[in-house]
Formats: C-alpha cells, sequence, structure tokens
C-alpha cells in the first residue's frame, strides 16, 4: 500500500511534465559568452585583491576598525528591531525555502525540472566556495576581535566573507538568471542587488561582520552566479537522468498492463497446484491437444420445413412404445378422445 501511495504521488507531481515532453522554447538559457568569462575574470581578481588586502593588514582593515568603533547600531537604536528582522532575508534556510517554493511552482508551470535543478547547483557552489574560504582564512568577528588594529586572520573564525551577503546575492540572484526575458532580468538584477546591499550593511550595522567581509561576500555571490552556465550542461543531463529515472519507476508500478501470452505459450499456475492440476493444464494447453480436441464440424446445408406451425424442441414430449411422459393436463382432452378414428396401440388397454 505505502508503494502504490509513493507512485501515486509521483504520478502527481509528474503529471504537468508529461504535457509537454520538451522544453519550451521561449527560455532563455544563458550562455558562457566572451563578455560573462571577462567578467568573471574581473570579479575573480578582485576577490584576490580584497583577500591581499586583508592579509597585508592594509587601509581595508584600517577602515574595518573605524565602523566598528562606530558602534552604528549605538548610533541609530531606532531602526534595531526591523534590522534584526530584515537580516533573515541573507540567511540560508528561510531564503531557500522562500526561493524554492517560487521555483518550484515556476518547474510546474514550465513543465520543466531546471529552475529547481539550476537553484540546487547554486547553493552547493556557494556552500563549497564560501565555506572553504571560511575555514581557510579563519577570520574573527568583530565582537571576538583580540588585538586592535590587526586583521584576525587564522583564529580559528568563520565571518571571511560573509556568509549572510554571499547567500543575499545567489538566492535572490537566482530569480533574474531564471528570468525569461531581458526586460524582467534587468528589473530582478537591480532589485537582487538593492537586497543583498541592504542585508551585507545591515550584518555591518549589527557589528557581526567586518565591512571587508561584507565586500567579499557580495564579489563571492557574483562569482557564483557568473559561473553558473558552465553548470548547465550537467543540469540537462540530470534532469533527463531523473525523468528516465520517473519513466522506469512507473514502468513497474501496479498499474501497468499485462502483456498478452503469445500462442501456445503455456498458461499460468496457481501458486499452489498440485501435480495433477499441473500436468493437466500442460498437457491442455499444447497445440496437439487443441487440435485434438476441436470437433469436425460437417458442412451446414439448409434444412426446408414443410408449411404450418412446427412446435419447438423444448414444447415437444418425449414419445416411448409406452405413451408420453408427460403427466395429463386437467384442461387438455385426451388424444383419443379428440379423435375418433384412432387406435390405441397394443398391449395399453
Amino acid at each position: 500500500m505505502r508503494t502504490e501511495g509513493n507512485l501515486a504521488r509521483l504520478d502527481r507531481v509528474f503529471a504537468r511534465l508529461d504535457r509537454e515532453p520538451e522544453r519550451p522554447t521561449h527560455i532563455d538559457v544563458p550562455k558562457m559568452s566572451r563578455h560573462r568569462i571577462a567578467l568573471l575574470v574581473a570579479t575573480l581578481a578582485f576577490y584576490l585583491a580584497t583577500v591581499w588586502a586583508v592579509v597585508i593588514t592594509s587601509w581595508l582593515v584600517r577602515l574595518d576598525w573605524q565602523v566598528m568603533f562606530f558602534r552604528p547600531y549605538q548610533q541609530w537604536p531606532e531602526i534595531h528591531a526591523f534590522l534584526d528582522y530584515y537580516v533573515v532575508l541573507g540567511q540560508r534556510g528561510p531564503t531557500a525555502v522562500m526561493i524554492s517554493a517560487w521555483l518550484g511552482w515556476r518547474a510546474w508551470r514550465q513543465h520543466t525540472l531546471r529552475p529547481l535543478l539550476v537553484f540546487g547547483a547554486a547553493l552547493l557552489l556557494l556552500n563549497v566556495t564560501v565555506g572553504a574560504a571560511k575555514i581557510g582564512m579563519g577570520r574573527l568577528g568583530p565582537h571576538y576581535a583580540t588585538t586592535i588594529g590587526s586583521n584576525e586572520m587564522g583564529m580559528g573564525g568563520d565571518i571571511f566573507p560573509s556568509g549572510h551577503t554571499a547567500n543575499a546575492v545567489v538566492t535572490w540572484g537566482i530569480l533574474a538568471y531564471l528570468a525569461s526575458t531581458p526586460w524582467t532580468r534587468r528589473w530582478l538584477s537591480a532589485g537582487s542587488a538593492l537586497m543583498s546591499l541592504g542585508v551585507g550593511l545591515t550584518t555591518v550595522y549589527l557589528g557581526t561582520h567586518w565591512l571587508s567581509d561584507v565586500i567579499l561576500g557580495w564579489v563571492a555571490g557574483l562569482l557564483v552566479l557568473l559561473a553558473l552556465p558552465w553548470c548547465e550542461p550537467l543540469i540537462t543531463r540530470a534532469e533527463t537522468w531523473i525523468l528516465d529515472l520517473r519513466d522506469r519507476v512507473r514502468a513497474r508500478g501496479p498499474g501497468t498492463a499485462p502483456v498478452p501470452a503469445r500462442v501456445g505459450s503455456p498458461a499460468l499456475l496457481k501458486p499452489h497446484a498440485t501435480a495433477e492440476e499441473e500436468v493437466t493444464v500442460r498437457e491442455n494447453t499444447t497445440p496437439a491437444a487443441r487440435s485434438s480436441r476441436a470437433p469436425a464440424h460437417a458442412p451446414h446445408h439448409p434444412v426446408h420445413l414443410a408449411p404450418g406451425s412446427h412446435a419447438s424442441r423444448a414444447e415437444r414430449s418425449p414419445v416411448t412404445p409406452a405413451g408420453s411422459r408427460r403427466p395429463p393436463h386437467a384442461d387438455r382432452a385426451p388424444h383419443a378422445a379428440g379423435n375418433p378414428s384412432a387406435h390405441p396401440l397394443p398391449g395399453s388397454g
């Protein structure tokens, strides 16, 4: 029963995809063009330059300490409650749920799994790249700083680059990446940029990140979005594999029509058939047995009946030398009384 329920749910999930087996032609899949490659290389160079500026404790680190001593959360305390809720738009769990719900609806409408697979690939790249950078550089946050003016690198922290900021860039920027028209992509790009900018500055306001953490978070998220077209062939193969797996599961389901047996093939036996029943079934299903049981019919010739009314075979009573076997009826006259010229049979008196 549980397997049948799972198959029914899978049928409902993929029913929309069955209506249109091919991807719609209006979906614009971004390509890794020369312009995109140049932008990716420039962004990667800026990423490495930011990391180097923090490692050598340059002016960027001094700016970090100045902003920290300024304590924005004490300068403008009236917006503190609002920004505590606003920063949730950069947390990975809540944003992943919201974006997945929206992309799931788009996948249902467009009859393709590509939106969800692209979002999954983006989150995987984000977790691998940003997570590795956080652990590798081990920088402490403003609340746990030990030495004034130091870069706090290699101290076992995990805040460089800012995960909130990078996640905001990727989760909201993926909407622009999956846009169907250039006009929609421009507007969604501007909206996601403002969203990620606000989330990053909110972490600086709350004192949970250095300003350089936020800058590197913006760059790290942009690198993930720029590198996504390289994952498109793998995403296409993954979608094809998932749909093929769906078809194989449905083919093995309980609703599959049985294949008709060929002529001359042995009949199916009962699960608990005895030896005598098995022998009987096999003998009866052979072509020789069927031909021997088939009666030879002689050619039929037309039968001409004499004129007049004729009783059917069921209405006739069998007649023997001793007379009819049908009991006499009260409303029917005896045959001899109705016909005076009839002679009784010998031995009937």
